[in-house]
């Protein structure tokens, strides 16, 4: 009898070695993680479980530092990049994408192939083939086998087949995605996309790993491996952003005093699983102004006085959702009614299948109230008169007030008429002791003549008032300059007439005196010189004549 017992016992044992050796989901996808790791998750829609076998000789396991990846890829190795729209409200939908990069010249092209970038060098030099890895021969290869087994190998590593849809043979890579202890597989070319129902995931963060295959021929390869942290949770994902007019830095929670702030709601949906609940948004601003319950996203608040205040924002979203099973309660006397018959009419519980579930969602925020710019205008325009010669500047004088505090520095952005060119930028500090009217006088340099877009700031340290205008420079008139120009010429033509005559006068005056004779020619034409210098000098300056006695026709003296 215990000989009996001990061949049942070998049998036992020697039926649990290949279930034992046999690979696991589990331990192929989470090495690093027990094997009891997240069993008691409800069943993903679409999922299995990895507790299923492993086909390790269709699609080898290699560890970590396993010499095999560095031949894995040809020119390089291929880079898996996870993403996801997490965070997710609970029963809402996630989605996660999968792209590969490829090493550099790579890519995929439109039959699902790896070829070759033209006009791109990598370290090796041009590849006098243009693919690296080319499927569709495979494929044909395959067929003109001809082989009635050949689809044996067009299977996911638990055994099931590809599905065929239009275009199936150009998606040559195999992605298994693991979480929850569940894994999902999927055909896919250089990229793919996965979702799931969060409805029945734990909240809290949680992992989704990915292991990605290329096909190689009648068998698979490992490429590339890549994990990352998803979270789902029963809070609505909101975040809120402040703008504020004048506001020179958005992101200190500093704004400014009576101006309005302008808060906006976003709730991360990316599945759209909130489009049909009703949302209320409720706003406790901490200045002491009250509850304010609004069905808009948006909304505006001033605050009147300086100093700190806390925001309190909360999100209420009633979600439809299936109703709770009814609570048992003790059975309640069924009354009849009088329409006749044997049996009566019973009434009983219907549940109520337009149930809601509320769902919030919290944002908080320490903002500060100071004292800034509120509004900056431009008031004047004059020319700045240029006595001459006029440089080829233009300057203009512009008269700028703003209201709030006095600002400290002052900027302006000239540019073309459309304001997109820009010209020049000059920033000028305001003297403080401006007092308390805001009133100051910026001048400006254009260079030439033409229409300007002129943008002025006044700014300090938290504010950023802003004004724009169009500017006119006008050009000096042509016809102007052409009479000025014409003047001078005139008047320089008459001083040479009045020169001309005079010194003709002067001449004749000379030619009627007869010189004295006995004189060397150089004398005297020494003496002709000096008479005639002589003359030239009394006719422009006028005195006493009588004490020449050259001069003709004047009534000499006594």
């Amino acid at each position: 009898m215990e000989c009996i017992y001990c061949f049942l016992g070998f049998l036992l044992l020697a039926a649990r070695l290949p279930l034992d050796a046999a690979k696991r989901f589990h331990d192929v996808l989470s090495n690093e993680r027990p094997s009891g790791y997240m069993r008691e998750h409800n069943q993903l829609n679409g999922w299995s479980s990895d507790e299923n076998d492993w086909n390790e000789k269709l699609y080898p396991v290699w560890k970590r530092g396993d010499p095999r990846w560095k031949n894995s890829w040809k020119g390089g190795h291929v880079q898996a990049v996870l993403t996801s729209d997490s965070p997710a409200l609970v029963g809402s939908t996630i989605t996660f994408v999968v792209n590969l990069v490829f090493p550099r010249c790579q890519k995929e092209d439109a039959n699902g192939n790896i070829v070759y970038e033209k006009n791109c060098r990598n370290d090796t030099g041009p590849s006098p083939d243009p693919f690296v890895y080319n499927w569709a021969a495979w494929s044909e290869d395959n067929d003109r086998e001809n082989d009635t087994s050949q689809d044996h190998h067009n299977v996911f590593p638990d055994g099931k087949p590809f599905p065929h849809p239009p275009g199936w043979k150009k998606r040559n890579f195999v992605y298994v995605f693991h979480t929850l202890g569940q894994y999902f597989q999927r055909l896919g070319r250089c990229s793919v996309r996965v979702s799931i129902n969060t409805a029945n995931v734990t909240l809290g963060p949680q992992l989704m790993e990915v292991t990605v295959y290329r096909r190689h021929r009648r068998a698979y390869v490992p490429i590339a491996k890549v994990k990352d942290v998803y979270v789902v949770t029963d809070q609505i994902p909101i975040f809120v952003t402040m703008s504020q007019k004048n506001n020179r830095n958005l992101s200190d929670e500093t704004f400014l005093r009576n101006l309005p702030i302008i808060f906006n709601v976003l709730i991360h949906d990316p599945s759209h699983f909130l489009n049909k609940s009703a949302i209320n948004y409720k706003w406790i601003f901490g200045d002491n102004t009250g509850l304010f319950v609004s069905l808009n996203s948006t909304l505006n608040h001033t605050y009147v006085r300086n100093g700190t205040f806390n925001l309190n924002l909360t999100v209420q979203a009633a979600v439809p959702g299936p109703c709770p099973s009814p609570s048992p309660r003790p059975p309640k006397p069924t009354p009849s009614l009088p329409p006749g018959g044997d049996n009566p009419l019973e009434l009983s519980d219907v549940p109520d299948e337009n149930c809601q579930i509320n769902r919030y969602g919290y944002f908080t925020a320490t903002i500060t109230i100071v004292d800034g710019i509120l509004e900056v205008n431009i008031i004047k325009m004059t020319d700045v008169p240029m006595s001459p010669p006029q440089p080829d500047n233009s300057l203009m004088d512009f008269v700028v007030t703003c209201e709030g505090i006095i600002p400290t520095e002052v900027c302006t952005i000239i540019s073309d008429p459309s304001c997109q060119i820009t010209q020049s930028i000059i920033c000028d500090p305001v003297d403080v002791n401006m007092g308390e009217l805001c009133l100051l006088t910026v001048r400006r340099a254009f260079r030439e003549s033409g229409t300007y877009c002129m943008n002025l700031t006044l700014g300090d340290e938290a504010s950023l008032a802003l004004t724009s205008t169009h500017v006119s420079v006008p050009g000096r008139d042509p016809a102007s300059s052409l009479r000025i120009a014409n003047g001078v010429l005139v008047s320089v033509g008459c001083l040479t007439l009045f020169v001309t005559v005079i010194a003709l006068l002067a001449y004749k005056k000379h030619k009627a005196y007869k010189p004295i004779g006995n004189r060397t020619g150089i004398v005297v034409k020494g003496k002709r010189l000096n008479v005639f210098l002589h003359h030239a000098k009394s006719a422009f300056f006028p005195g006493n004549q009588e004490k020449d006695p050259l001069l003709k026709n004047q009534p000499g003296t006594l």
